[in-house]
């Protein structure tokens, strides 16, 4: 059996070392608003000011519970230093036990 947890995506800019990265995500956990934080470096291409971009970005993925997701969103929309930060979601199945964990 499965259970439904929710995973909250965004990215923060690759000029941040890992350190300033790490700062920005703590808080996230701290505060309890997600079981969990996975950062990763990516590139992303994108257009932006009527510019094809090509940028080293960090890809941050945070799992979190469905009662906490929304208030996650928010939290994220009013500390990301971008002007218009990608933020999205979607649900995913996880085992109960992982589901459990993300549920404290």
């Amino acid at each position: 059996m499965s259970e439904t947890v929710w995973i909250v995506q965004t990215t923060l800019s690759g000029e941040m070392n890992e350190a300033e990265v790490g700062m920005w995500c703590q808080p996230i956990i701290d505060s309890n608003l997600a079981a969990c934080v996975e950062v990763k470096r990516t590139n992303s291409i994108f257009r932006w000011d009527e510019r094809t971009q090509n940028i080293p970005e960090w890809d941050v993925q945070i799992t979190t519970s469905e009662t906490k997701k929304n208030k996650l969103i928010s939290e994220i929309i009013s500390k990301h230093p971008y002007d218009l930060p990608q933020i999205i979601w979607w649900s995913a199945q996880s085992a109960k036990e992982y589901y459990d964990w993300v549920q404290a």
